[in-house]
């Protein structure tokens, strides 16, 4: 018995522990997969390059790097992958056509293209958690690179910086807006040749400032997983352990009840008998006049309790059926005697006694109770248990 009170004890327990969720760490995240988190970008630009120097004011070009002569629109592409919510990579390429103001060296217009890895900082994951339902993130960027003037087939290094704008659409895609600066060595355009003609800071190398509107669209698996709250899930095996423990202990209190009873065998015989004079005792259920529905429900309630005996003892049940003599004729009687002991089958079989464990019997019109009660006593069905 002990060895059951403590199996039925452990499954309350796991039932009531192991099946909540187990607890995270806010604002914390697994590294996934190398193969998780990559995504493609597309872009449209509009570009402004500038190089203050002295081929340009010889042709007196605008010092404003935003006038038309310097504006060009561009295109780019770019692939990347983020390492952690708050670090990711990128490989960008951009480019197309490129202007600048007319000197003697070139007409102005040219092709190249412009690529770029560059380090990227999610500083909306950083500084607030990561949230996977953000509607914005601030991403800043920088990075380095190489960009080629396919017109005068002239090479540059080059560094860039900038933030990237991003606005959440669905899990998958997401809208930019992006604004960066370029900065190329000064052999990119070929009136600079090999020297920077004296000119200092902005004025010394090529400068391509942009603003670009495309979108994103995350590959694969995205987002990333929570970090369990392992303190939190040792406190809750905790408090499992503890709860089990005050269960075993219920239990053993319960089972040396139970063996303190088994040493009172006179206690347990009366108790025994007094079950074996309820159960052997016949329970009446009763009646309207003439009627063959039973008139109050509650007097269901004791023979719930012996059907229920009888279905865990697998006993027979006897319903007898009465009317009363003193009213209706024998015909009647014996009809309405025999309809009330099938209507009290009726109810056993709805608790759960099978038909085959019910006998009926019925006695017609009877004067057994009416000498010291009313004669609508008679008008009954009995229900006991029987061999």
């Amino acid at each position: 018995m002990k060895k059951l009170l403590v199996v039925l004890a452990l499954a309350g327990i796991s039932t009531m522990s192991f099946a909540q969720e187990d607890p995270t760490l806010k604002n914390s995240v697994a590294t996934n997969s190398f193969w998780s988190n990559w995504f493609v970008q597309a872009g449209a630009q509009w570009s402004a390059f500038y190089a203050g120097h002295s081929s340009e004011k010889a042709v007196d070009a605008s010092k404003s790097p935003f006038k038309g002569l310097r504006t060009n629109p561009q295109a780019s592409v770019a692939v990347g992958k983020w390492f952690t919510p708050g670090l990711g990579l990128r490989l960008k390429a951009s480019g197309i056509w490129g202007k600048m103001p007319e000197t003697q060296a070139y007409n102005g217009s040219f092709k190249y293209w412009n690529a770029q890895g560059q380090v990227l900082f999610n500083v909306s994951n950083m500084v607030c958690g990561y949230n996977p339902k953000r509607i914005w993130n601030a991403i800043p960027f920088a990075g380095a690179g190489m960009a080629r003037n396919c017109s005068t087939n002239l090479y540059a290094m080059g560094l860039s910086v900038g933030l990237l704008n991003e606005f959440r659409i669905t899990d998958k895609f997401a809208a930019n807006v992006e604004l960066g600066w370029n900065r190329l060595e000064n052999d990119f355009l070929p009136s600079h040749g090999n020297t920077n003609d004296g000119e200092r800071g902005w004025d010394s190398h090529a400068n391509l400032l942009y603003a670009e509107v495309g979108i994103t669209y995350n590959l694969g698996k995205t987002g990333w997983n929570a970090v369990p709250d392992v303190d939190a899930i040792k406190a809750g095996y905790q408090s499992s352990i503890d709860a089990l423990n005050g269960k075993l202990r219920d239990a053993e209190a319960e089972n040396a009840r139970l063996q303190k009873l088994l040493a009172q065998p006179k206690v347990v015989e009366k108790v025994s008998e007094s079950v074996k004079e309820f159960i052997t005792t016949p329970v009446s259920v009763f009646f309207n006049l003439a009627k063959t529905d039973v008139a109050n429900p509650k007097d269901l309630v004791n023979v719930r309790a012996l059907a229920k005996y009888a279905i865990d003892n697998n006993q027979n049940i006897l319903v007898t059926g009465y009317a009363d003599s003193s009213t209706g004729t024998p015909a009647i009687n014996e009809k309405l005697s025999l309809n009330r002991a099938e209507t009290v089958k009726e109810e056993l079989i709805k608790m759960g006694v099978p038909a085959e464990k019910i006998s009926t019997a019925h006695n017609g019109g009877v004067k057994l109770l009416g000498v010291d009660l009313p004669i609508d006593f008679d008008r009954r069905a009995t229900v006991q248990i029987v061999e």
